[in-house]
């Protein structure tokens, strides 16, 4: 057993008490012997790194809403029958709970259980306890568990704005200078210069990358439809307080980017703004460098700003305007360069500017796709046909409707089958162990916040709920992937990156909690 500095990031190991000073006659020696003698090493040296330990009862570190259901792992080869969830303050037990469901793993020679403790609705700082196990991390009950991750969540795209002074009043630390304003050059052509000016940077080099941001505004777009009531116009930054939900103004400041990035003679989308290091200084001053067009980023141009105009009508009609117009010009573009028969992209451009515009000449392509023998196949395994299918369900345009309830039963059975796996599983998630990471797991709660938008069910937001809980600590390494304060971190563990801190993780992470709001 092992004991927690409960407010601390650092583990108490069990003290290892070990003599390593005999008599002054050394071992054998007699203590009337006065003779000593001197080793030829006369001083030695160790090196003792003790390895991470982590709770064997394991729990959201950030914590819980005082409504919403809660829940612990524990695990260990001896499983108790009771736990306490006990005060952080006096360490006195606030309640007493009964662990269920205990499984056996074959593969890690543990058993596993589960412990609700849902009753429990005191808002407070606290830590669970039981015998054999001993303790958890720390975590609170209070309203503003999910809403202050989801704040900071969304605020990480500020502060990756690029080409613009970010302030101390609204960045904090993160402020600094504009950055990369400078013209920039065409990397197959260096004489060419053009402003790509604004954008957010993707990563710590500062690229900017245009599928990456379509895809990112694309998400945030759907998240807003699905969920609107969740994002306000108060979050603290410069346009703040407009009239405009911040979530409209941070997607604009990337479309208004992403429009630079368009070649105005073909309409075809430059795929990304590298910064070029080769001749040192500060990532700040780096030149920029542009990439060729991309046919990938062109499509997925038009997918997003037809989606971004849809949505940005009310706001700002004649910008939603020009948005829909290079979203046209870049979709002919990819038409005259490219097979759209068999490009799952194309199709999910094409249900966004059906929606916008209505055009036969979009439905077409739509009802290629739906004709196909595998599209079935196609909505499960395949992300932009998912999306272009929730985009058709929710277009006020004419709509075939048996294809409407052949898609609802799609979705119905993907977000059924990923309950099944969530209950399955020990730690109440969709997807344990995954070569793209948390990817699945997010795309997975992105099909049921869709679902539970559509039809609302309380089993679906638990099952949103304990994922949240898995990545902020309720996982084998007892690891909060999200943020960086609580007691056990991704910043512990130097090969891991943070989910705020992966631009294309962070959007589908806000997408999840806005469901949660």
């Amino acid at each position: 057993m092992f004991l927690i500095m409960r407010g601390k990031k650092n583990i108490l190991a069990a003290a290892l008490a070990t003599a390593l000073i005999g008599s002054a006659a050394g071992c054998g020696a007699s203590s009337s012997d006065n003779t000593i003698v001197e080793s030829e090493n006369k001083a030695a040296s160790f090196d003792y790194e003790a390895p991470v330990q982590t709770p064997n009862i394991l729990v959201d570190q950030k914590g819980f809403l005082p409504d919403s259901d809660k829940v612990a792992v524990f695990r260990g080869k001896e499983i108790p029958t009771t736990f306490t969830v006990n005060r952080i303050d006096d360490d006195t037990p606030a309640y007493e709970g009964v662990i269920l469901k205990e499984t056996f793993d074959e593969k890690n020679g543990e058993s596993y259980a589960l412990g609700y403790f849902t009753d429990l609705v005191e808002e407070g700082s606290y830590y669970i306890c039981a015998d054999y196990l001993g303790e958890s991390y720390s975590f609170s009950i209070a309203e503003t568990t999910v809403s202050d991750i989801f704040d900071e969540a969304c605020k990480k795209f500020y502060y990756n704005r690029c080409g613009i002074a970010l302030s101390e009043n609204n960045a904090g630390e993160s402020g600094h200078s504009a950055c990369h304003t400078n013209a920039a050059r065409l990397q197959d052509d260096a004489s060419v210069q053009i402003d790509v000016t604004g954008g957010w940077h993707m990563d710590e080099q500062a690229d900017r990358d245009t599928n990456v941001g379509s895809k990112i505004a694309e998400n945030f777009l759907l998240a807003y439809e699905m969920n609107e009531t969740a994002f306000t116009d108060e979050t603290g930054i410069p346009e703040s307080g407009n009239g405009i939900p911040d979530i409209l103004d941070e997607v604009r400041y990337e479309v208004e980017w992403l429009i630079k990035m368009q070649d105005d003679k073909t309409g075809g989308e430059y795929g990304a703004a590298l910064t070029d290091s080769s001749k040192g200084g500060e990532v700040i001053n780096y030149p920029v460098v542009v990439t060729p067009v991309s046919m990938e980023a062109t499509i997925n141009f038009a997918a997003t700003l037809a989606r971004f105009s849809y949505f940005y009508q009310q706001y700002d009609a004649e910008f939603a305007t020009t948005c829909l117009r290079a979203a046209d010009k870049a979709w002919n573009c990819y038409m005259v360069n490219q097979d759209i028969t068999d490009d799952p992209l194309a199709f999910k451009a094409a249900t966004q500017l059906y929606r916008a515009t209505g055009s036969e000449a979009y439905e077409n392509v739509i009802n290629l796709f739906f004709s196909k023998s595998d599209f079935d196949e196609l909505f499960n395994s395949d992300e932009d046909v998912f999306i272009g299918s929730v985009t058709y369900l929710s277009t006020s345009q004419a709509v075939d409707v048996d294809q409407c309830g052949k898609l609802m039963k799609c979705l119905m059975k993907r977000s059924g089958r990923i309950a099944d796996e969530s209950a399955k599983s020990i730690y109440l998630i969709s997807d344990l162990e995954s070569e793209e990471g948390f990817l699945k797991l997010l795309y997975d709660m992105r099909c049921l916040s869709i679902t539970d938008h559509i039809i609302y069910n309380h089993e679906y937001t638990t099952i949103i709920e304990n994922h949240l809980h898995y990545l902020m600590g309720m996982n084998p390494n007892a690891m909060n992937y999200v943020t960086d304060s609580t007691e056990r971190t991704y910043q512990d563990e130097n090969d891991k990156s943070g989910i705020l801190n992966d631009p294309r993780n962070d959007a589908l992470l806000i997408f999840m909690l806005s469901v949660l709001i």
